[in-house]
């Protein structure tokens, strides 16, 4: 199969791609890619195949390809840094206020009958006494939960 993007890295980025795999600065991803873009380069490298660049590191031979599109479109530093992946913000469901009526609920005496707060009767309590209109006990749970 005739190869799409071809590997050709510069004396620097060969250089840069040695100190990150004797260094293991960074991720293992990234440690992993640059092993793969030595292996592939085509003027100083040994010009390996995808197989065997697949075999020797313990990937997929897609996975070689895509680091070697990679380069070719983006250029060696986003290659060897990846991209970075963006956390869905997740929106707050109780605002400051509620979040401490709840804490204090939840430090209170449990009511009648129980020996300490359940999540599912803290969220029927919460909702009964008016904090909110309606709430899981899974919002309770992340609410609760100590987080930096």
């Amino acid at each position: 199969m005739v190869k799409k993007y071809i590997v050709r890295l510069t004396t620097e980025e060969c250089a840069l791609a040695r100190s990150v795999i004797q260094r293991l600065s960074g991720g293992s991803q990234k440690v992993r890619r640059a092993q793969i873009l030595l292996q592939a380069d085509m003027e100083q490298g040994p010009g390996w195949t995808d197989q065997l660049i697949a075999a020797a590191y313990h990937c997929r031979s897609q996975t070689v390809a895509y680091v070697r599109q990679r380069l070719v479109e983006r250029g060696f530093t986003r290659c060897l840094e990846g991209d970075q992946r963006s956390r869905p913000t997740r929106a707050r469901l109780l605002d400051g206020r509620q979040e401490a009526q709840v804490i204090a609920t939840r430090l209170g005496a449990p009511p009648a009958g129980y020996a300490n707060w359940s999540l599912r009767l803290l969220s029927r309590k919460v909702v009964e006494l008016g904090i909110v209109d309606a709430v899981s006990h899974e919002t309770l749970r992340q609410t609760l939960k100590k987080m930096p």
